[in-house]
């Protein structure tokens, strides 16, 4: 399968110590990082699950069921995340049962963030700050329009790659903290979901 044949070549590559995937709900790609990254947790990302949550409501209600389900990623701690999922499938089941249903079904993907210092929250609960990379690749790459052969196009591309690299591991700007990346080291007891661990 691609996705098993791509993650190990990143694997044999040198990537090492994944602790979180985000994508979307690509069965293949799951499967593929549960064979490859055993033990690495998986985020759903919330944007593509709100896409595909909207397809199940009539149009005209579409922003408000987004709005609700948005204030559950507004909550300041992992209890509170919890408490306003539960309430917001509640307030989902009367009005629109289908979107509650799909909540609840996703619970433990659309929440995988919680396991994670809270600091990190905003740049792994959504595939966006990969899609923007890949929008400015884009971007690039339609500036110049005909590459003269491929090697000419992965330059441009990895330049790209590098600039962002640099933009996130820069010391005045670090994508996550060198405080925050530490509390991943903690034990799974420490960083691990609550209302889990009570399951």
């Amino acid at each position: 399968p691609f996705w098993t044949t791509f993650l190990r070549s990143l694997k044999a590559r040198g990537l090492g110590g994944v602790k979180l995937v985000i994508s979307d709900a690509h069965t293949g790609l799951i499967a593929a990082i549960e064979t490859v990254f055993a033990g690495a947790a998986w985020q759903r990302c919330r944007v593509h699950f709100m896409r595909n949550v909207l397809t199940a409501v009539p149009k005209a209600s579409g922003p408000m069921v987004a709005s609700i389900i948005r204030t559950i990623f507004a909550q300041p701690d992992t209890e509170h995340v919890f408490a306003q999922f539960h309430e917001v499938v509640r307030m989902l089941t009367r009005s629109h049962p289908k979107a509650a249903g799909m909540l609840e079904d996703a619970k433990d993907d659309i929440l995988a963030f919680c396991g994670f210092p809270q600091q990190h929250w905003r740049q792994i609960w959504s595939t966006n700050p990969l899609e923007r990379v890949n929008k400015e690749i884009k971007r690039r790459t339609d500036v110049v329009g005909t590459f003269p052969n491929p090697a000419a196009l992965l330059r441009l591309a990895g330049h790209v790659l590098i600039e962002q690299h640099d933009e996130w591991d820069g010391a005045d700007r670090r994508y996550f903290s060198e405080h925050s990346m530490k509390l991943l080291t903690a034990t799974d007891e420490e960083v691990a979901i609550p209302e889990l661990n009570a399951a």
